[in-house]
């Protein structure tokens, strides 16, 4: 079976968020088999920074929802959205 790897755009709820934290936050948030590969920052607008992370998880995985869903659920997150999917 292969991998997928998926860029994510994480936005934080608030300006004011410590974005070294929810890194870690999102890191340790991961289901079993997923892991992220780096991260990049965008600066969206008002000193809102969005943070994309590239997420490997196992192709039978069924995706990223099971990613979506605990990154959604990680404090100081507002948003979550799948910009990109490849197979590796």
């Amino acid at each position: 079976m292969g991998k997928v790897a998926a860029k994510m755009k994480v936005m934080p709820n608030s300006p004011e968020i410590d974005l070294d934290e929810l890194q870690e936050r999102l890191e340790n948030s991961l289901p079993e088999g997923a892991k992220i590969n780096g991260f990049e920052r965008d600066d969206v607008a008002f000193g809102l920074v969005a943070l994309l992370p590239t997420v490997i998880v196992p192709d039978d995985a069924g995706g990223t929802e099971a990613v979506e869903e605990a990154f959604t659920g990680v404090e100081g997150v507002e948003s979550v959205a799948v910009e990109n999917v490849g197979r590796i």
